[in-house]
């Protein structure tokens, strides 16, 4: 089965006998037992429901793994993951992370006993050598957020296979349309499914997915006991917005190397960050590992003034957090989602007050641009 067609008909369970085209909402905290020991195979809510074990099948089909684990939040898929780890165990990250996690790292994590180093992973002699005995997983965000640095999947997972340790990849920005870091030796993929898999800036959602049966076992205790699953009606708005992930995905890319080029072009943008770009450092990584580049954009500007000028003057495009959706958005980081990192990191990352981030949505390519233009120009 092709991707576009798992999309949209990704799991072949049923769960009713009515017909209905649509995957039923099953808006229920509880099941009834039909006598002792005698189970319809749904307990509890929190443990499993039907509408959630659809849309799980649906994202481990498509990310080519065994299972699927559906969260309230990508962060909540994240500190699930981190239940995994034990007070001295020891984890390294991409150095250039969605704040969150650095957030949810150095913090939590840290309380917790776990320690979180953060490295370039795309430097992997030098990866290599950070790894100690207490070293545990290797967290990498490929491309990154929000400097669209790319790591070799395959490569770290070569490492850490080994090594015997876990090799956990967030594959947010480019979903299982464009990358799938399992086939490429990765252990766990994370998703924020609040953003491409969604589509439509309505729903939050997270998600774990494994190949290996074992890490299927631990993750499944974990979701059960600390309860962050996802609920019936957001896991139907996940499973309606999967069924155009493909096609949303090739048209943002298509419109993203667009406006990628256009802002190459403008006398106010001193650099433009995307992996489809072919100066790009990530390019030849990611057209290895990948099958396309994505709809995110990052670009520095010449001056705060116009970084700010932009934010205050763009119409079509909305000045909001999260990315994604099919509406165009446009984010500062530094203020935004990095606004908790360190600011000595976020400079060191290249994270200032010029740096913008666009997510690029449906919208014509010609729109977009004609309204950075007018906001530059105001």
């Amino acid at each position: 089965m092709k991707f576009t067609t798992k999309c949209v008909h990704g799991s072949n369970k049923k769960y009713d006998n009515t017909g209905a085209v649509s995957v039923p909402i099953f808006q229920t905290s509880t099941f009834l037992h039909h006598g002792v020991e005698q189970s319809t195979g749904f307990d509890y809510s929190r443990l499993q429901n039907p509408t959630r074990e659809y849309l799980e099948n649906v994202i481990a089909n498509l990310e080519e793994g065994i299972d699927a684990l559906a969260f309230s939040s990508g962060m909540a898929a994240e500190t699930a993951f981190m239940e995994l780890f034990s007070p001295g165990d020891r984890l390294i990250a991409s150095d250039d992370l969605y704040g969150g996690s650095i957030r949810l790292f150095q913090h939590i994590s840290k309380k917790n006993g776990v320690e979180v180093t953060l490295s370039d992973t795309g430097d992997i002699a030098a990866l290599e050598n950070a790894i100690c005995e207490k070293t545990k997983a290797i967290f990498v965000e490929t491309p990154t957020n929000p400097m669209m640095q790319v790591t070799d999947i395959a490569a770290v997972a070569e490492i850490t296979r080994k090594r015997g340790i876990i090799l956990a990849v967030d594959n947010t920005f480019l979903t299982p349309y464009f990358q799938r870091p399992l086939a490429l030796g990765a252990d766990i993929v994370v998703h924020s499914g609040t953003k491409y898999l969604g589509g439509h800036n309505d729903t939050l959602a997270g998600f774990l997915v494994t190949n290996s049966q074992d890490l299927s076992e631990k993750l499944r205790f974990i979701h059960k006991t600390t309860g962050a699953c996802l609920s019936p009606f957001d896991s139907w708005l996940m499973i309606r917005g999967i069924k155009t992930l493909a096609v949303r995905m090739r048209q943002q890319e298509k419109t993203a190397i667009k406006l990628a080029q256009w802002l190459l072009s403008h006398p106010k943008v001193n650099a433009v960050f995307y992996c489809g770009l072919p100066n790009s450092l990530g390019y030849e990584i990611c057209k290895k590992q990948a099958s396309g580049f994505g709809g995110m954009i990052s670009f520095e500007t010449d001056t705060e003034e116009t970084a700010r000028r932009i934010l205050e003057n763009v119409n079509l495009i909305g000045f909001a957090e999260s990315l994604g959706g099919t509406e165009t958005l446009i984010t500062y980081p530094f203020l935004q989602t990095h606004a908790d990192v360190p600011e000595n990191h976020r400079r060191a990352k290249g994270i200032n007050e010029r740096l913008l981030r666009i997510s690029v949505g449906l919208e014509d390519a010609e729109d977009l641009i004609a309204d950075l233009q007018q906001a530059l120009d105001t």
